[in-house]
């Protein structure tokens, strides 16, 4: 029988090499930030790309979704697609604010 326990690699190694990118991809958002080599535009979409890439190391192995089984990995992917579209939705409607003249 064929489990995603049996094929879970409890190697600490594994670890400390996503430790290490995550680590190396955080040294490079802090230098890009500081720099300031982009334009604000092509800076957000380095930053959010950055982002993206940690978040899914974090997710896959700390918190152990590359082990799980395909199901859950698609309803995983459902639920963060779902939730980037609404905020893609809703997130105009924050610069109302602008248009208030509140401060």
């Amino acid at each position: 029988m064929h489990t995603a326990a049996a094929t879970h690699d409890e190697g600490k190694g594994q670890y400390f090499w996503v430790w290490g990118v995550l680590l190396l991809l955080t040294a490079v958002e802090v230098v890009l930030a500081y720099r300031q080599v982009f334009q604000p535009l092509q800076m957000l979409e380095a930053l959010m790309i950055l982002s993206v890439i940690k978040s899914a190391l974090i997710i896959g192995y700390f918190m152990h979704l590359k082990y799980e089984i395909a199901a859950m990995k698609w309803v995983m992917m459902t639920a963060v697609t779902a939730c980037l579209c609404l905020m893609c939705i809703f997130f105009p409607d924050a610069f109302r604010i602008v248009h208030l003249g509140v401060r």
